[in-house]
C-alpha cells in the first residue's frame, strides 16, 4: 500500500470546448515512499515547496472555470513538481538538467541537494511521468476529436524575485508573462491573452520563462494544437514565498476566464 495521491486529475468541460486548462506545478503532495528518497528536513522541505509550488493555481483555473461561458477542461497535477516535473524533458534534451532540475529534481531552488548523487529517476519516470504524459496526450486526442482543435493553456506562476536555479532570470519579470511556441502559439491566441490580461498590471513575452507544453505526439505536427503558457507573477496575487492568496486572485480568474472566452468560439 502506498500514500501516493491520484498523481493527475482531468475535471471535464463542456463538451464543445477546445480549451485545455493544464495545471501542473499546484500541488505540494509528496508521497511517503517518494519524501524518503529526499534528503532535506521537514523544515527544508516545507520552504522547498514554498519557492517552487505554483501556489493557488489550481483554484485559479478553477474559478476562471466557473467564470467562463464555456466551460473548459482541466488536467491538473496533484503530486509535487518535486515528486516528478510533467512539462521537463526526461533526457538530454532538457536544458534543466544542468541545473540538476530534469523531470526527477535532484537539486534544490538554491543548487543544494535534494536527492543524493546517483539517484536513479527511472522508477519515479514510470510511475509518475509517463501516466501523466499519456493521460495528457488523450486528453488533446480528445478535445481535437470533438471539436478539430484544441487550446492548451498552462497555469502557472513565479516568484517575484530571480531564484537561483533560474537560468534566464535576468531578464524582464512583468505581471503576466506568456510563454509562446513558434509552430503553436497564433498571433490572434497571443493578442486574446495580451487583451484578456491587460487589467492584471501588463503582460511581457517569453521572459523569465518562455515555450510551451505540448504533448510530443502533435508538437511541430499538428497546427490544430494551439498552446500558451500563462506565468503570473506571485506578488499580483498572494504573499511570498508559500502564503495566502489575496484579491488579486479573482481578477485573474477573470481575465484567465476572458482569455477561455475569446479562444473558445
Amino acid at each position: 500500500m502506498t500514500d501516493a495521491p491520484p498523481a493527475f486529475a482531468l475535471l471535464p468541460g463542456a463538451p464543445h470546448s477546445p480549451v485545455l486548462l493544464h495545471v501542473p506545478h499546484s500541488s505540494r503532495a509528496v508521497p511517503a515512499d517518494v519524501r524518503s528518497g529526499i534528503v532535506l528536513s521537514d523544515a527544508e522541505l516545507e520552504r522547498e515547496l514554498d519557492h517552487m509550488t505554483d501556489s493557488h493555481t489550481a483554484e485559479l483555473a478553477g474559478r476562471a472555470a466557473e467564470l467562463a461561458g464555456l466551460t473548459p477542461w482541466r488536467f491538473v497535477n496533484r503530486a509535487s513538481r518535486l515528486v516528478v516535473d510533467p512539462e521537463r524533458f526526461p533526457d538530454e534534451r532538457e536544458e534543466m538538467t544542468a541545473v540538476g532540475m530534469g523531470a526527477v529534481y535532484t537539486r534544490t531552488s538554491h543548487r543544494e541537494v535534494l536527492r543524493p548523487d546517483g539517484t536513479d529517476p527511472e522508477p519515479l519516470i514510470e510511475r509518475y511521468f509517463r501516466p501523466y504524459a499519456r493521460a495528457m496526450t488523450e486528453a488533446v486526442a480528445d478535445r481535437l476529436a470533438a471539436t478539430g482543435r484544441a487550446v492548451i493553456v498552462d497555469v502557472h506562476s513565479y516568484p517575484t524575485r530571480p531564484l537561483p536555479y533560474e537560468l534566464h532570470g535576468e531578464g524582464p519579470r512583468p505581471p503576466v508573462c506568456l510563454g509562446t511556441d513558434a509552430f503553436h502559439t497564433p498571433p490572434e491566441l497571443l493578442a486574446a491573452a495580451r487583451e484578456a490580461f491587460a487589467p492584471c498590471g501588463g503582460t511581457g513575452l517569453d521572459s523569465p520563462f518562455g515555450g510551451t507544453y505540448v504533448p510530443l505526439d502533435f508538437y511541430g505536427t499538428r497546427a490544430e494544437v494551439g498552446a500558451l503558457m500563462v506565468e503570473i507573477r506571485r506578488d499580483t496575487y498572494m504573499t511570498e514565498p508559500g502564503g495566502p492568496a489575496g484579491p488579486g486572485l479573482s481578477r485573474l480568474a477573470e481575465s484567465l476566464a476572458a482569455l477561455v472566452d475569446a479562444v473558445s468560439g
